[in-house]
């Protein structure tokens, strides 16, 4: 058996295109006035197929900065990251070549429209195979800023590249190219590589290539060679801040931040993380790793790069090494492990990973998520204090699996959503892995790992290529692991239905609760000791099993959490027990993770502020768990000092999130509110809700979405018995609300069309709102909202304008809108603005209609965030003319939606800004809900 493994081996191997040499050799010269380098070069590059080329493809992702409509712009601007498209043109990059020889003959090229960054070069003689084409090219690069990708010159001047030449683009058959979204994933074969550089002499060179010379005169010439290399970062640096630790198995040389380590304790890590690397993946085929500290930065761990430095949970040895580990493992497998890093990223990011949990396995084992923060008073309480650091990986995939916008391991990088791409997907990879091993046992995964990564090392290889090694090991199914968990995004969800207990034996019918076939764990249990193990192969629908009734008082699936289940909470059975006993209740103050041993109640502080309630402190009582649920509910009891009342809210919402279907989410709920709307009046809303939303679930990256609601809200307004404040409107009310929306938010495009119908006793109105935004490839935002409304039938126009169209400050009779004060006609918070229905931000003398209206709003850049505005419309009164009405001034859009200054220059009132009190007529949007600003952030993420 074991000899045919090896010839199994040697037979794989031989089918995996062994790369023989390419040479490309460089002269660099950097010309650090105009932050250029001037290029010529030569490449000498194998066709390696069957195929006769007389085309081939190079990658110049350099040009990939040239412009507002690359695809690296795009990608920028598909993740609300601004700086690109708002920096100066001198600080983007690009490459301008000059020449393109074959066999010192001009050749014909151009770039793909669709790559620019990409080059197409018709060859003068057509490439047979198993020959080499000689290409010579001279051109110069534009070194981008660093403030894009980290790549490129910093403000002091030193200067960090990576892509910075041009290299040819992989065939074997088919063409590999592909244009730089800033994932860090070029495709590119080993090479022979000899880099001639010449800079001024203040600088020091930087790079995992081999000096071979050094001279120096009025400029510095430094020749680096290396053989079968990949990576092509090079640095100039003024101040070389590299610290080179020698090891017995590769150097290391390295800027990232050591943790305020002493020398001999940096040493003693570094040969650890070199020493475990080596025996788990083979010795590495260079004398040097180089790290950087922009490698780190662009691939952290989560958690630790997030606190302060005063905050320091872990031990800085602890710390340092998994920094140390991290970075290095990356590096060795990008340099060695050639997989196409854009269509093939799981294996590589999941054997990043599980080497790195091995790590903590093997050295930390008693390594809690938290550090020593688990040990602290009233934090040892939290169920994240019991959980372990490598805890960590299967619960931030289950946040996005529980959201229902995971996507599969397996897809390409660049469709994933960034929290998937640069968190989820590869912890998710990993943990499965470790899935794998556990099920097939004997730690065949483990060692199948090691042996594909020494035997692949610097040839063409593809997961499918491990996949064989992996069936060859095992005579177990693992169909499910390669069809179900990496190629699609099913979940993993098993409870025990039913159990029928003997003197001799137990019966347990199980549910697999979704579609797979995916393998569980059942576990037996005794004084809450572990008495035996087994794996259940997996099945759709239900199975039943049969087991011993010995040494058990409690049953359980996946004990030891190493499947990623999406929820474990149906997951223990006591023998003995009932529904009470199964699940204690637990409080617990403020949030924590889940615990699926109990039922959480949380509760906590929370404070609250509105003008007639005042400063409003209580305490929330909930149930949500960092990881989303679908049953939520809240109590939240507040106590108003300035009313001197209790208020408060209330709300049950049940979340269901259909896979396989742009219907994402769908909430059935209750929601029910009791404030104060005015001086010392109260009033108390309850209402019933369905909501629908949609985005594209086959591309999460579109951030087009769609929501389609109903509800029934209920108002009830306490009256003033001394007719001091008069109430507009009926006190007591009922409005059935339909809303139906589209919002297609991007950073140079905005679209939104909102459509809502209202029926009650009294009323019915219909409005729709239609709202554009653009922002060009000057910088310049222009802005245009449309707003139409009708009454269907209005029984109430001749007792108020309480549920009329206002054309400046909405009255809120459905209570939607953030408003500090909402009953105050004078002062400051009377000047708050909501953009909704009109949409004016002037005050005029007939500031609603009753029977009809439409409105434009538009705005326009000037300079930077200082805006010109106009609004025009025309409302309709039942027994009046329509009127014409329009306003304009200047907006200054500090923040957009969440806080803007507006000030009215001319309208129907005329020159507002020479009228008396102007400072009243100044209006504001601001935004103080947490939970709206943080949209500002995660939309980056999600």
């Amino acid at each position: 058996m074991k000899l045919n493994y090896y010839i199994f081996i040697c037979f794989l191997l031989s089918s995996i295109s062994a790369l023989s040499q390419n040479i490309i050799d460089i002269d660099a010269i950097f010309d650090t006035q105009k932050n250029s380098i001037n290029i010529t070069q030569t490449i000498q590059y194998q066709n390696k197929s069957n195929t006769v080329l007389d085309t081939i493809y190079l990658n110049d992702w350099s040009h990939s900065y040239s412009s507002k409509t690359t695809p690296l712009a795009e990608r920028f601007a598909d993740e609300f990251k601004t700086t690109f498209h708002f920096a100066n043109n001198e600080d983007r990059g690009y490459t301008a070549i000059t020449s393109i020889k074959q066999s010192n003959q001009p050749t014909f090229f151009e770039r793909l429209i669709k790559h620019p960054d990409v080059i197409k070069i018709a060859l003068n003689t057509p490439l047979q195979p198993n020959q080499s084409y000689n290409l010579t090219l001279t051109y110069i690069v534009q070194i981008p800023n660093n403030k894009f990708t980290r790549y490129g010159v910093t403000d002091s001047g030193d200067y960090n590249l990576r892509f910075w030449y041009i290299t040819p683009a992989v065939f074997d058959g088919s063409w590999y190219y592909y244009s730089n979204k800033d994932l860090e994933d070029l495709f590119i074969e080993p090479a022979d590589l000899t880099l001639k550089v010449t800079y001024p002499n203040k600088f020091t060179p930087i790079s995992e290539l081999n000096i071979f010379k050094n001279e120096i005169g009025d400029t510095t010439t430094t020749i680096f060679k290396g053989k079968d290399r990949i990576n092509s970062k090079f640095s100039l640096v003024k101040l070389n801040d590299y610290n080179t630790v020698e090891t017995d198995f590769f150097n290391i040389q390295s800027n990232i931040d050591t943790e305020n380590l002493e020398p001999a304790e940096v040493a003693i890590a570094t040969d650890r993380v070199a020493q475990f690397i080596t025996n788990n993946l083979g010795d590495y085929p260079h004398e040097k790793v180089l790290l950087t500290w922009i490698d780190y930065k662009k691939d952290p761990i989560y958690g630790l790069n997030l606190l302060p430095d005063f905050i320091r949970p872990f031990e800085d040895t602890f710390q340092y090494e998994l920094k140390l580990l991290k970075t290095t493992l990356k590096v060795y497998l990008e340099n060695t492990l050639l997989i196409n890093p854009r269509e093939e990223q799981w294996l590589l990011d999941g054997i990043h990973v599980y080497y790195l949990m091995k790590y903590v396995e093997n050295f930390y084992p008693d390594q809690k998520i938290l550090g020593k923060l688990a040990n602290v008073w009233g934090v040892r309480a939290f169920h994240a204090a019991d959980l372990n650091f490598n805890d960590q990986y299967s619960f931030l995939y289950m946040h996005m699996a529980r959201t229902n916008i995971d996507q599969p391991i397996g897809m390409a990088k660049d469709s994933l959503l960034k929290f998937n791409k640069n968190i989820s997907n590869k912890y998710k990879a990993a943990i499965g892995l470790n899935y794998l091993d556990d099920y097939i046992g004997d730690a065949i995964v483990s060692k199948t790992l090691s042996d594909f990564v020494r035997q692949t090392k610097l040839k063409r290889t593809t997961p499918k290529d491990f996949e064989t090694i992996l069936r060859s090991k095992t005579s177990k199914n693992i169909d499910w692991f390669f069809e179900d968990y990496v190629s699609t995004s099913k979940k993993i969800d098993f409870k025990i239905k039913k159990i029928k207990k003997s003197e001799d034996s137990i019966k347990i019918t199980l549910k697999n609760l979704r579609d797979n076939t995916m393998p569980i764990s059942l576990f037996t249990l005794q004084n809450d000791s572990i008495t035996s193990k087994q794996w259940i192969e997996g099945f759709n629908g239900n199975k039943t099993i049969t087991i011993a009734n010995t040494n058990v008082d409690q049953l359980a699936l996946n004990y030891d959490n190493v499947i990623p289940e999406f929820n474990q909470r149906n997951n223990y059975k006591k023998l003995n027990g009932f529904f009470l006993t199964n699940k204690p209740l637990q409080f617990r103050l403020f949030k924590d993770i889940e615990d699926p041993n109990y039922n959480q109640v949380f509760f906590m502080p929370e404070f609250e502020y509105n003008f007639y309630d005042g400063l409003s402190p209580g305490l929330k009582l909930y149930n949500k768990t960092l990881l989303s649920k679908r049953f939520l509910y809240k109590l939240s009891p507040k106590y108003g000092f300035k009313s001197n009342q209790v208020v408060g809210s209330a709300s049950l919402i049940y979340n269901a999130r259909p896979e396989g279907t742009d219907n994402f989410r769908t909430r059935y709920g209750l929601s029910g509110n009791y404030y104060n709307y005015a001086p010392n009046l109260s009033y108390t809303s309850f209402t019933p809700f369905i909501d629908y939303n949609f985005r594209n679930h086959k591309d999460l990256r579109d951030n087009k979405r769609e929501f389609l609601s109903f509800r029934y809200i209920n108002i009830n307004r306490e009256v003033d018995p001394t007719g001091e404040f008069e109430t507009d409107g009926e006190p007591k009310y009922s409005v059935f609300n339909a809303k139906y929306g589209v919002v297609d938010n991007n950073l140079k495009d905005y679209a939104s069309l909102f459509t809502d119908v209202q029926f009650a006793k009294n009323f019915g109105k219909i409005s729709a709102t239609l709202e554009f935004r653009n922002l060009n490839e000057h910088n310049k935002q222009f802005n245009l909202r449309v707003f139409s409304g009708l009454f269907l039938y209005n029984d109430t126009y001749q007792d108020s304008d309480f549920f009329s169209f206002a054309l400046d400050r909405p009255t809120d009779y459905l209570f939607d809108y953030n408003y500090l004060g909402r009953s105050e006609q004078t002062g400051v918070l009377s000047q708050q603005i909501i953009i909704a229905e009109g949409g004016f931000k002037s005050k005029l003398s007939q500031p609603f209609a009753n029977q009809w209206m439409t409105t434009i709003n538009t705005s326009a850049t000037l300079w930077r965030y200082i805006m010109f505005y106009g609004d025009a419309g025309v409302i309709k009164n039942q027994n009046f003319s329509p009127e014409f009405v329009y306003d304009s001034g200047i907006r200054l859009n500090l923040v957009e939606d969440y806080f803007e200054l507006y000030f009215p220059i001319y309208s129907n009132l005329g020159w507002e800004i020479a009228q008396p009190n102007y400072d009243e007529k100044i209006r504001f949007i601001v935004t103080l809900s947490p939970k709206t600003l943080l949209g500002l952030f995660t939309r980056r993420w999600y």
